[in-house]
């Protein structure tokens, strides 16, 4: 099985080392000094469950990749739109796309450059981020991929992908019902990323100070409103569910747009907590805290403003 990761970032990283160590044939799409670094050393993961794979096949055009049976997408969004262009040279009749990308959006991207029949639904959870070139940084233990088809049916590519991340120690699953899994992630997501974000700080403190830990959890119950009155299946109390989970992770755990933020990135949060407040207008429900958090990272959000 020949799976290209295009993104190999912290999530694109972490997932793509592990199927190359469980004997997939992997490819990385990658770029710069990142690209250069795995070249020459390999790709490594520092952090509770440390791993290297020592030889790694990692190019920049996605036409030296050839046609693949799975494409993987962990590129930021903000470069969906490109990425989905440049990864035409990897896509033949038989193969199949999954965005592994954050939000609730980026499948209706997917639907409208390809065919649906080679689209499944995807959601990552791994706290990672690209500590140094060729060298992923994972916090924390936890590392989990779910993954379906949209008509909830049980698929014979879906049990081979399985199979492969099941080879490389990936806790995997395949789901009957994907979109629910998508909006249970982005209900903590936009939780987490606004919170950690907003506040420059990792989840620890904010989940143990009554004030912070309200805003949290009222973040995340507008996101479930939101999904609830868009006909996904979640549970009314989901928000309080994923606060419990919450006060499980790691202490030091916080999110990717924090990490983009400290380093002057642009930020996903159009997409995110933006994303909430879109959605909820076409549905006709408030989400006046994610519009806060949406209004308060605008500055930021195409990267560090010129000083």
């Amino acid at each position: 099985m020949r799976i290209a990761i295009m993104g190999s970032g912290g999530l694109g990283g972490y997932f793509g080392a592990r199927l190359a160590l469980g004997g997939s044939d992997v490819v990385f799409i990658a770029r710069g000094a990142h690209l250069a670094a795995m070249r020459e050393h390999g790709l490594s993961v520092e952090g509770p469950e440390p791993l290297h794979v020592a030889k790694v096949n990692a190019v920049q055009d996605p036409r030296d990749a050839g046609p693949c049976d799975f494409v993987l997408l962990g590129v930021k969004l903000w470069d969906t739109e490109q990425a989905l262009q440049l990864i035409r040279p990897m896509i033949g009749p038989r193969t199949t796309i999954i965005s592994f990308q954050n939000g609730v959006l980026k499948d209706e991207y997917l639907r409208a450059a390809y065919d649906p029949a080679q689209i499944m639904g995807g959601v990552g959870y791994v706290a990672t981020t690209i500590d140094r070139p060729g060298v992923i940084r994972q916090t924390g233990p936890m590392q989990r991929l779910v993954f379906g088809e949209f008509d909830g049916t049980r698929s014979q590519r879906g049990e081979a992908l399985l199979e492969a991340c099941r080879r490389g120690g990936i806790n995997a699953e395949l789901s009957s019902d994907i979109r629910r899994e998508i909006w249970r992630k982005y209900v903590f997501l936009v939780g987490l990323s606004g919170a950690t974000t907003t506040m420059r700080s990792t989840i620890g403190p904010i989940r143990t100070n009554a004030q912070t830990r309200a805003f949290l959890l009222d973040v995340m119950r507008e996101v479930v409103d939101v999904g609830r009155a868009q006909g996904v299946n979640l549970d009314a109390d989901y928000a309080e569910q994923r606060l419990k989970f919450a006060d499980e992770v790691a202490y030091d755990m916080t999110s990717s747009m924090h990490h983009d933020l400290e380093r002057g990135n642009r930020l996903e949060v159009r997409w995110l907590s933006g994303g909430v407040v879109a959605l909820g207008e076409q549905a006709g429900v408030a989400t006046p805290l994610n519009r806060a958090i949406s209004d308060i990272l605008a500055l930021y959000a195409d990267g560090r403003p010129a000083v």
